[in-house]
């Protein structure tokens, strides 16, 4: 694995835009060892700086390289935290972190956009991110497992790139994202209208404006994408995200058989994310 540091700057690939606008570039800005610009992140964390090919956004991406195979885990996290979330939040540390880097599977724990919700930009951003990793580091596989808003994004972006996705692990998540903005905005201020107002302004607009683009990036309406190995799971009495909208996924998918869906008696919204079964699941089917 061949570290760089300092400034690099490769185009990688030309996305296509309309003729008109001409092609635009997803570049690396810069790849060291993630401990120079974030103390405290072990040696062997590269931190991989890049330019989207959408309004040169600038964002970044943690990897810790496999050490037994071509297969990564692909880690987005939760609304309000950053791309470092599994490295540095002590309980997805011990309990995520360490039995997938035991098990020789590499990371990929993407900062996306902040709360971007898998909106089209983050997604596109991933896609990317995914075809370097195969260019740039030999990747083979890629396995999806995260939570929350992580795992929301897990599920539409499998219905987006299924080709992308190996397996898929979504803990706690949303399965139709118009619903759930209109189920938060009626909520009093707190984190749920929190959650509604920064999925609106990553969409460009409420589900009323962008009907379109929410049903699309909805993977309850795009169940027949979700081909792929799928691990589901929710807490009965999830005050963060309402129980109905991952049992009305699993019940779209209930007679395809590629899907395990556990629902957690009295668990709130971090219980399916500790819940051992899922960690089992992953490395269960990590070289299937």
């Amino acid at each position: 694995m061949c570290l760089f540091r300092g400034r690099l700057r490769i185009n990688l690939y030309s996305m296509k835009k309309p003729e008109s606008a001409g092609p635009a570039r997803f570049a690396m800005q810069r790849m060291a060892p993630a401990a120079d610009s974030m103390p405290g992140l072990g040696p062997d964390i590269i931190r991989v700086d890049y330019v989207s090919a959408h309004a040169s956004f600038s964002d970044w991406a943690l990897l810790a390289p496999p050490a037994k195979s071509r297969t990564w885990v692909v880690f987005l996290h939760g609304h309000g935290s950053r791309g470092d979330q599994i490295f540095t939040k002590p309980d997805l540390r011990e309990k995520w972190l360490r039995p997938i880097r035991g098990s020789g599977l590499g990371v990929a724990a993407c900062n996306l956009r902040g709360n971007a919700w898998m909106a089209p930009e983050a997604a596109e951003d991933l896609h990317a991110l995914l075809r370097w990793l195969r260019a740039a580091h030999q990747a083979g596989r890629f396995l999806f497992f995260s939570g929350s808003m992580g795992g929301t994004s897990n599920l539409i972006y499998a219905t987006l790139h299924p080709e992308d996705c190996a397996l898929v692990a979504a803990m706690g998540a949303a399965t139709d994202l118009a619903a759930y903005y209109h189920w938060g905005r009626q909520h009093k201020p707190g984190i749920q209208r929190q959650i509604a107002s920064a999925i609106a302004q990553s969409y460009g607009g409420t589900p009323t404006e962008k009907p379109d683009v929410y049903r699309k990036h909805s993977p309850l309406f795009s169940a027949d994408k979700l081909t792929m190995p799928l691990y589901l799971s929710h807490g009965e009495k999830d005050a963060l995200m309402p129980v109905e909208q991952m049992r009305a996924l699993a019940g779209r998918l209930a007679k395809k058989g590629n899907a395990t869906y556990v629902e957690i008696k009295d668990g709130n919204h971090d219980s399916p994310c500790f819940h051992p079964p899922a960690m089992e699941w992953l490395l269960q089917n990590a070289g299937k």
